[in-house]
């Protein structure tokens, strides 16, 4: 690696290679796979135990209120904290161990329940809640470690490759039950229980989660907050900032990120309510149960495909996040994140259309687009505005505008569900639609692009070294 010198008084970070910027994001690989057993499966645990179609939601609501408290918490430490481990690293570490303990939990509530004496349904909301907050806390600092090691003009490239890893992951965890139901392992749930395959799918992922981090861990070495100083360009290390600063940094937010907010908001209301809505969508739009029917052989199946659906997304989301960089080095970043929005937005209300399951792959076309672009090209266009300094306490606080949609989503979108549609999900999957659909709207009017420059695109291409 080089390191390269410029015009203002700090030092340019060294370029990364691509196996390097591959081995510090191949834990998020793990917590992707752990995120997509939960995004195909929490649903249909719920269910499963007892939980009816217009409270889901409310239980949902355990992710992004963990997530609201967690990250910005985490950010701050990372910034302010060094140990022999690194900057990052250790919460990787503690989030995966614990993470993994909720996963091999969350499936079992049922059995759990005899233990403790208590509630299978209110367990499996108690596991829930420890897995979203472990995934918090390693997550945050995986966005927050490219921001740390690689150059702005790497940012795209760093985020794609995060983007194809956590495809990679996630369509491993979105898939796992429906292959061990292939290969003979029950996905029938009797009443008050969850289906074997969606058992030790969730062990598969606790495994894989451990060995992934562990991996990053091992092959990655963060910058000394020396190293970080002359970056900075400051001659000496700053003390650690105290946690009430958290405030004054939400205050001093830029007008971009404020900008990029808004757009996220519209996103993950739209993702939020695919999360939770469609494995009942499925099951009474396009195979005719009733929203009463949260046990049968067929609501099962229902829940399956919902995630081989969530599998393909993902796995579209992979070569789209090879063609992120090209394509916003042709039209520009805003520009190729509204074309994936709106893409995203057409793939989510075709699903009400198309009436053959088989056919449904092609609204995940859309949506594998919009995933690979809301995962990478808000976080690019970021870390060009927030200090670096600040990296992990900017992150966290960017993730408020993806939890609070997806609360408001939480608390409303059960009702609306049960009292506008008639407890037929799939018209609020059309609504989901529609604001992914605005989300675009908004990114082309509102967001600048006066920081992106074709030049700048073109060296993270060209800047990349296999």
């Amino acid at each position: 690696m080089n390191t390269r010198h410029g015009t203002f008084s700090g030092k340019i970070k060294p370029n990364l290679s691509m196996l390097q910027i591959i081995n510090m994001s191949t834990g998020f690989l793990g917590i992707q796979m752990a995120f997509g057993l939960q995004n195909g499966n929490a649903s249909r645990i719920l269910a499963n135990l007892g939980a009816d179609v217009h409270e889901l939601s409310w239980f949902w609501l355990v992710a992004p209120i963990t997530g609201l408290i967690v990250q910005p918490i985490i950010g701050h430490m990372g910034d302010n904290t060094w140990s022999p481990l690194g900057r990052r690293k250790p919460y990787f570490l503690i989030g995966a161990v614990l993470c993994a303990i909720g996963l091999v939990l969350l499936p079992n509530a049922a059995s759990a329940n005899q233990m403790f004496a208590a509630n299978a349904l209110l367990l499996a909301v108690i596991f829930l809640a420890m897995m979203d907050a472990s995934i918090n806390v390693a997550m945050e600092p995986f966005r927050a470690l490219v921001g740390d090691m690689l150059p702005k003009h790497q940012g795209t490239v760093g985020f794609s490759v995060q983007t194809i890893l956590i495809g990679i992951g996630a369509v491993l965890g979105s898939y796992l039950p429906d292959w061990l139901t292939k290969l003979g392992i029950s996905n029938e749930a009797p009443k008050g229980f969850v289906a074997d395959n969606v058992i030790y799918s969730f062990y598969i992922g606790a495994v894989l989660l451990i060995l992934s981090i562990l991996y990053t861990i091992i092959t990655t070495r963060e910058y000394s907050p020396k190293e970080f100083a002359e970056f900075a360009g400051d001659k000496k290390i700053e003390e650690p900032s105290r946690f009430s600063d958290i405030f004054k940094d939400f205050a001093r937010i830029p007008a971009q990120m404020k900008k990029l907010g808004i757009v996220q908001f519209f996103s993950w209301f739209a993702l939020f309510t695919m999360w939770v809505f469609t494995t009942s969508a499925l099951a009474t739009h396009h195979l005719g149960l009733s929203p009463e029917d949260t046990h049968s052989k067929e609501f099962n199946n229902a829940g399956d495909l919902t995630g081989k659906l969530f599998g393909m997304y993902n796995l579209w989301a992979i070569p789209f996040a090879f063609l992120l960089t090209p394509i916003a080095k042709w039209i520009g970043k805003k520009q190729t994140h509204a074309l994936a929005l709106a893409c995203g937005g057409i793939g989510l209300i075709s699903m009400y259309f198309i009436k053959d399951v088989n056919n449904l792959w092609i609204s995940m076309v859309g949506l594998g687009f919009a995933w690979a672009s809301i995962l990478a090209m808000p976080y690019a266009m970021l870390i060009e505005v927030i200090p670096q300094k600040k990296m992990g306490v900017y992150m966290g606080i960017f993730n408020f505008f993806i939890v609070v949609p997806q609360i408001i989503n939480g608390l409303f979108g059960g009702p609306v569900v049960s009292g506008i549609f008639g407890k037929q999900a799939m018209d609020y999957v059309v609504v989901g639609g529609v604001c992914m659909l605005i989300g675009a709207l908004v990114t082309m009017i509102f967001v600048k692009s006066e920081n992106e420059t074709p030049k700048e695109i073109e060296g993270e291409i060209k800047q990349v070294h296999f």
